[in-house]
């Protein structure tokens, strides 16, 4: 029987590029299981582990809050999306509110592009609703900074 591999809390930080003080805090607020400890009270980390370690650390990168994320550890990594339509639901929802928050962030480039060509920096900031501008489009380019899923334009 093989023994599955262990790793202290600093591996364990160095393989997910999460602090321990944030693992720590995970395993706190119950977003990891409680750690294994040696005899010694160290922690002990196993692969699953630093599988939802690196799970939280994807979602938290989207800006998804924690508490969110909890519905998400309870699935396995081969499960079918299609028997969590409500998890779908909530990933598709995340989508649009960072979708929107990239369309006013382009907002704000565009302001300050037009303030660099103009010369002149004192003005109003135009609104999408006073000024009745539209956003522009994504382009291809700037979508190839996100996922597969975002340069699909499917969620």
């Amino acid at each position: 029987m093989k023994i599955a591999p262990a790793y202290t809390i600093k591996q364990t930080a160095d393989q997910t590029g999460v602090t321990e003080d944030t693992i720590r805090y995970y395993e706190k607020i119950a977003l990891l299981p409680r750690a294994e400890r040696k005899d010694n009270g160290h922690r002990v980390y196993r692969e699953e582990d630093i599988r939802t370690i690196r799970l939280l650390s994807c979602l938290k990168k989207t800006g998804m809050p924690l508490e969110e994320m909890r519905p998400f550890l309870a699935v396995s990594a081969d499960a079918d999306p299609a028997d969590y339509p409500e998890l779908v639901a909530q990933l598709r929802h995340h989508r649009e509110n960072i979708v929107s928050q990239i369309a006013s962030l382009q907002q704000v480039v565009d302001f300050i592009d037009m303030k660099l060509d103009e010369g002149r920096y004192r003005g109003e900031c135009p609104d999408e609703e006073r000024s009745g501008q539209k956003t522009r489009p994504i382009s291809p380019m700037e979508m190839s900074h996100f996922s597969v899923a975002g340069r699909t334009g499917k969620p």
